[in-house]
C-alpha cells in the first residue's frame, strides 16, 4: 500500500495539537511501560502496523520480555500480567471498542485498582493512542 498524504505536512496545525497531546502525556505519572502496553494493544485492535512497529520496539528498550508482548492479544489467558497491568488492558480494549460502552466492572476495577488521577491519565493515552491509529491507517503509514 503506497502512503498517502503526509499530515503533518498538509495540515501542520493539526499535527502541532497532537503533538502537544504527547506533551501532555510525557509529563502524566503512566510508567513507561504501561504507556507502551496501552499503545500496543490499541493498535492491535486497530490493526496499525506503524505504530505496532514502533511500540514494540520503544518496549523492548524499556526491557519487555518477546514472551510478553507475543501474548499481549490474549493477556487473559495468561499469567504474564499483573493486576495493574490487567485493569490497563481492560480499559484499553473498552475504550477503543467503545461501541460497547466501557462496563462498570472494567471502569470500577481499574478506579479501585489504579486510582482516579491515574485512571484518568490513562483514559487520555489511550485517546491520544486511537487518534494517532487513525491517522496512521487512514494515511497508510507503514513501518520502516
Amino acid at each position: 500500500m503506497k502512503t498517502r498524504i503526509l499530515i503533518h505536512e498538509t495540515e501542520p496545525e493539526g499535527f502541532k495539537v497532537m503533538l502537544g497531546f504527547e506533551k501532555y502525556l510525557a509529563t502524566t505519572d503512566i510508567k513507561p511501560l504501561h504507556k507502551e502496553l496501552i499503545k500496543l494493544r490499541a493498535s492491535q485492535i486497530n490493526g496499525c502496523a506503524y505504530c505496532l512497529d514502533k511500540h514494540s520496539k520503544d518496549a523492548r528498550k524499556l526491557g519487555e520480555t518477546e514472551q510478553r508482548l507475543y501474548t499481549l492479544s490474549t493477556w487473559r489467558e495468561t499469567p504474564f500480567f499483573s493486576e495493574e497491568e490487567k485493569a490497563i488492558l481492560a480499559l484499553t480494549e473498552e475504550v477503543t471498542l467503545i461501541t460497547g460502552h466501557v462496563s462498570d466492572k472494567t471502569y470500577n476495577d481499574a478506579i479501585t485498582i489504579l486510582g482516579d488521577k491515574y485512571t484518568a491519565q490513562v483514559i487520555m493515552l489511550i485517546i491520544a493512542i486511537n487518534a494517532w491509529n487513525r491517522i496512521g491507517i487512514t494515511t497508510a503509514m507503514m513501518p520502516e
